[in-house]
């Protein structure tokens, strides 16, 4: 493969891998505007469990953005072979990592949900969601690994597809398994984590066969079965361990703040989580753009290229801006319109006590769009140390001036919410200082 840092070769990676890395996100949103239609108390459960499963998917995603990041690097260096080695050894790995994830899941879960959530309903269904959604760590894992061959080689097409197929299947479970449609069992949250499990398994599935299939891989010997490698293995941990750590921080950051959120009580939790399904639905290009900067950053490196890394940070980061700001300025113009067709006229008034919070998030993804990309600029470009330093230190603040703000008597859900503004600024003032050194001037 060959990349510039033309606008047309940031579309071809990153696009792809916008509708991809939707995966998680679309689940979430799925079954939480699903169970919107239940009741209140379920409505307010989602979004917090689905914040902590989000937390255990990234870390298995980050660990196939080291595999990712090394793959796209032999891939520059123009090493096949490598490529294929690399690929098992991820999986391998997120498996072996799967099991440890369930195991957690198991037997740690009732511990921690425990410790942050006040509500005995919010606590017991969160419990009952994860009962079934945790098995569907081992095809998130599983799955991950082969997303990350395809989007390290910029092959990442299929994603699309695939992510049509996991949303498809979870939409129409969700509605069976949720409301008992179609002989199936009314099971409500418990059906939502069911229902995105078999979904996951599904997508697996066909992203197998679709591999299998696939005769442009094979220059790669992705049907030559290697021994578990520990160098690879160890190369793999290296680059990933800061950037899971990155991960865990970030959401946890979020999770502690649904956490704190349960403080206002239940409705407050319940608007937070509107805002959440917006949050979403227009952070997902923003991801994806991250992902697309991995790869290349990573490329560029491999391929003795540093210089045309802070070039495709910038370009990226405008894309990301203009795409982002036309999803959202419609939802604030007419949030009406946009929203009560997918959460109805139930619960009305959350979308209403939701709205203020919309022009904070409009701020946050602005801030989010570059800090983001030039954040992910360093992954990429292998300071994974520095910037797994620079994001403890701005989240550890981030948290502590959450609780503040959250316990005090004059603390709001606005200026709760607008403290990520400030998160994204100096996260992205860090990396832009960074790129400014000479060896990554064009």
């Amino acid at each position: 493969m060959k990349l510039t840092t033309s606008y047309r070769d940031i579309w071809k990676v990153s696009l792809p891998i916008i509708i991809g890395s939707a995966a998680q996100n679309i689940v979430a949103m799925t079954d939480s505007v699903f169970l919107y239609y239940t009741d209140e108390e379920d409505f307010a459960a989602i979004g917090f469990v689905a914040a902590f499963y989000i937390i255990v998917a990234a870390i298995g995603f980050g660990f196939s953005r080291g595999g990712q990041i090394l793959m796209a690097r032999r891939a520059g260096q123009e090493k096949p072979d490598e490529v294929g080695r690399v690929f098992y050894s991820t999986v391998y790995f997120e498996l072996a990592l799967a099991v440890i994830m369930f195991l957690f899941m198991t037997h740690g879960a009732y511990w921690l949900f425990a410790s942050l959530v006040d509500s005995d309903v919010i606590f017991l269904k969160s419990l009952e969601y994860l009962e079934m959604r945790k098995w569907g760590v081992f095809a998130s894992y599983f799955g991950v690994a082969c997303i990350a061959l395809y989007t390290g080689i910029a092959r990442p097409l299929f994603i699309i597809i695939d992510t049509l197929i996991l949303a498809t299947v979870n939409i129409f479970l969700d509605r069976a398994l949720i409301f008992g449609m179609y002989g199936f069992p009314e099971m409500g949250i418990a059906g939502a984590g069911l229902a995105s499990t078999i979904a996951e398994y599904v997508a697996l599935l066909v992203f197998v066969v679709y591999m299998i299939f696939d005769r442009k891989n094979r220059v790669y010997n992705i049907f030559k079965l290697p021994k578990w490698d520990p160098v690879i293995i160890r190369e793999i941990v290296s680059l990933s361990v800061p950037i899971v750590a990155m991960s865990v921080v970030g959401l946890s950051s979020s999770f502690v703040f649904f956490g704190l959120v349960d403080n206002f009580g239940e409705r407050a939790l319940a608007t937070t989580n509107i805002v959440r399904i917006a949050y979403l639905i227009l952070s997902i290009p923003a991801w994806g753009f991250c992902t697309g900067i991995n790869t290349m950053a990573s490329y560029f490196v491999g391929a003795g290229q540093p210089e045309n890394i802070r070039p495709v940070l910038w370009k990226t980061s405008i894309l990301c801006l203009g795409i982002t700001t036309l999803m959202i300025v419609p939802l604030l113009a007419f949030p009406r319109y946009f929203l009560y067709p997918i959460l109805g006229d139930e619960r009305a008034y959350l979308i209403d006590a939701a709205y203020p919070i919309f022009w904070v998030l409009w701020g946050i993804l602005t801030t989010f769009s570059f800090g983001s990309i030039f954040f992910n600029g360093l992954i990429g470009a292998g300071e994974t140390k520095l910037a797994l330093k620079v994001q403890s230190i701005v989240a550890a603040a981030y948290i502590i001036i959450i609780f503040v703000a959250v316990r005090a008597s004059w603390g709001t859900m606005v200026l709760a919410w607008s403290v990520e503004i400030l998160y994204w600024i100096a996260i992205f003032m860090v990396a832009w200082l960074f790129f400014r050194k000479p060896q990554w001037n064009a």
